[in-house]
């Protein structure tokens, strides 16, 4: 079978040559759709494909996504971010995924969107490809997706969002809010997005009001989830505590706890001075797993990273000293170049006698 990877780009010159690079490996057709460049993005990416289009920007991320797919010939359809990397190996894995006749009609990848020192920290799945014949669309003005159906299957293939520039900060929160003046009634998905935009830029009171309304409707359980988690730091950003917290403790009542919450409840009970209760909510996060083929959010460091570094601090004050080390050394296996992990480990040396092998 073969693919075709559609792109839409606007003043990417300084990436989309990176990306297109990546695409080239595993791509039948490239298809990039410019929506008002002025810094030569569109010369940049004739270097490495002819199909390239023009779309007239009209405040809807799914109208130039969908206009792509519309130009697409091959039997599979992906998309990408001009921002996006593809690693050797997985270019490989994308090639073999459409290979031979793939009885799949829809693909999810992971998706990794920050790192640290190279090593993902939040990731979480999209659905990346698709059968051109199903005709699958996009929809949403911003954070367009598109919803799932078919025959779906989850991949291990995966994709970098490496940016070197930041979106303007107000771009999508006024995408929303023109929809909103011009009487449209935004969707459950559409109004969980207005929510955390607000709560980008700052509008605490203003997301908090949005995303309580969001939490009364029959949105996606995930994107549930999420918003509690942003409710709670809304309300701490205008010192509600109280609401604060019961906006997370909301979470519980959706789904099985997730680790994120839990870190925060651990935190709550740690600046308490109560390190036992602690101690109890970053062992839950520990033992929550991810989720991630849930379609949400995962910030992989409330997983593994934070728990372990905290229960190393709470041992410490109990004074148990092996088995904060030991939590240290976990931490560490996930990241070793940290400085806290490398600091720790330099005073538990010291403290237990030890020998610090480098």
């Amino acid at each position: 079978m073969t693919l075709s990877v559609c792109i839409i780009v606007r003043d990417e010159k300084e990436v989309i040559g990176r990306c297109l690079n990546c695409a080239a490996k595993f791509a039948d057709e490239i298809i990039v759709v410019d929506t008002g460049s002025c810094d030569g993005t569109a010369e940049e990416a004739a270097k490495f494909t002819k199909d390239i289009y023009f779309f007239d920007w009209c405040d809807d991320f799914s109208a130039a996504r969908n206009y792509a797919l519309d130009k697409a010939s091959c039997d599979f359809v992906m998309w990408l971010d001009a921002d996006d990397v593809v690693t050797d190996d997985n270019c490989i894995k994308i090639k073999q995924l459409v290979a031979g006749s793939p009885s799949f009609d829809m693909a999810y990848l992971k998706y990794a969107a920050a790192f640290d020192n190279g090593t993902p920290t939040f990731t979480y799945y999209r659905e990346r490809i698709f059968r051109r014949s199903k005709n699958y669309r996009f929809s949403g003005a911003v954070h367009e997706a598109v919803t799932p159906s078919g025959i779906i299957v989850y991949s291990d293939a995966e994709i970098y969002h490496k940016k070197i520039k930041e979106n303007t900060p107000l771009r999508n929160l006024n995408i929303l809010q023109k929809q909103i003046a011009r009487g449209i009634c935004l969707d459950e998905r559409s109004k969980f997005y207005y929510g955390r935009e607000l709560f980008y830029n700052k509008m605490y009171a203003e997301s908090a009001a949005v995303l309580e309304e969001f939490l009364k409707g029959d949105g996606w359980i995930e994107n549930k989830i999420e918003a509690c988690i942003n409710l709670y730091r809304a309300y701490c950003a205008i010192g509600q505590k109280e609401k604060a917290v019961n906006a997370l403790l909301k979470s519980f009542m959706l789904a099985p706890p997730r680790s994120e919450a839990c870190c925060i409840l651990g935190e709550l009970f740690f600046d308490a001075n109560d390190v036992n209760s602690a101690i109890y909510w970053y062992q839950c996060a520990l033992n929550c797993g991810n989720y991630e083929k849930n379609g949400g959010f995962v910030n992989v460091d409330y997983c593994g990273f934070i728990p372990y570094m905290q229960l190393c601090v709470l041992y410490d004050k109990l004074g148990e000293y092996e088995k904060a080390e030991s939590y240290n050394e976990l931490a560490g296996k996930i990241k070793p170049l940290n400085k806290n992990y490398l600091n720790n480990k330099k005073y538990f040396c010291a403290r237990l006698g030890k020998e610090d092998k480098k």
